[in-house]
């Protein structure tokens, strides 16, 4: 029932305030604000006293009764301005494998010259982190995401809350933006990277003593030669970068979904994406082809994630994050 509740709440809040386009302020409009348990046991507490102070005519007693009103009056407004004004400036996604957990990464930003402290954010309030946000500052929360199968995991919205100070009331809202978190397939299977020769496989990509062809570029790591730091990168906010490159005269590797018979399409699916992150790691030139879909050799971290994600979207209509929790 609860949960049912929460899910009614939320669309009557899409159909209030729409899509959202980040970066989202969050406005007065759009918070809101209820007890919690502790503030209903508080309530009731207050409750008794008064009962017990007119019963008796004890002005200890209503004066008490007053005091701790006015105290839960403040609370509620303390809570409330907690969140309100927060940026949230930005959500991404690192893509996973198959069973392995994804990580949604939020950025949160605070305008205000007071800090924003026990701030939740995440897809649900049962999946979320606790952050401060220091005044004038930025903070991000990173939050595991459970994957079971391949495909594009959808998150509906995102929720933001909090109970500071003291926890008798709760202040949330609600963020509907797309995002996708891309679940490759599970790279396992036990077949042999086909031949070079197999196919179309064994022709040059590019040839010449000291060819080097642009791969892309990585975290910079111990060892590393100052001279491929993408400096400009750097100057402008990235952090450290190393620019990466291949030896242009490997060969051309073709994997097909159709040579892979006498298997299920799951796991031909997944000896494809074996195959993919095998000759990645070689630093080897290779091409995709999908009933439907063919990518054109090559490598470097951006070529593997297309290829990847190829095999996660190939015949899969998605899932919902509650989907996926469930399965």
């Amino acid at each position: 029932m609860r949960l049912h509740l929460r899910e009614r709440a939320a669309r009557w809040a899409l159909r209030r305030q729409g899509p959202d386009v980040l970066p989202v302020t969050l406005t007065r409009r759009r918070l809101y604000v209820l007890p919690t348990r502790a503030g209903l046991g508080f309530a009731l507490l207050l409750f008794a006293m008064l009962i017990a102070g007119l019963n008796y005519a004890n002005s200890l007693a209503l004066f008490m009764t007053f005091l701790l009103g006015g105290f839960a009056l403040v609370t509620l407004h303390q809570c409330h301005r907690n969140l309100l004004g927060i940026d949230v400036l930005g959500v991404g996604t690192m893509p996973t494998f198959a069973g392995r957990p994804g990580t949604l990464r939020i950025s949160l930003g605070n305008p205000s010259g007071a800090a924003r402290l026990c701030i939740s954010a995440g897809p649900s309030r049962e999946r979320a982190e606790e952050t401060d946000v220091p005044a004038l500052g930025t903070a991000h929360v990173e939050i595991e995401m459970p994957t079971s199968r391949r495909g594009v995991l959808r998150l509906e919205r995102l929720e933001l809350s909090t109970t500071h100070p003291f926890g008798l009331f709760r202040a949330w809202t609600w963020i509907h933006t797309p995002i996708e978190l891309v679940v490759y397939p599970r790279p396992r299977g036990t077949r042999p990277m086909p031949s070079e020769g197999a196919n179309r496989s064994g022709r040059l990509l590019r040839s010449g003593p000291g060819a080097e062809e642009w791969l892309g570029l990585r975290e910079f790591r111990d060892g590393d030669s100052p001279r491929r730091v993408a400096w400009k990168a750097y100057a402008r906010g990235a952090p450290l970068l190393v620019k990466e490159y291949g030896s242009g005269g490997s060969e051309i590797r073709i994997f097909s979904f159709d040579s892979l018979a006498g298997l299920d399409a799951e796991a031909r699916l997944e000896q494809l994406a074996r195959w993919v992150v095998e000759a990645e790691a070689h630093g080897e030139s290779y091409g995709l082809e999908l009933p439907g879909t063919t990518i054109e050799p090559g490598r470097g971290p951006q070529h593997r994630h297309r290829c990847l994600t190829a095999l996660a979207c190939h015949d899969s209509g998605g899932t919902t994050a509650h989907d996926a929790a469930s399965v």
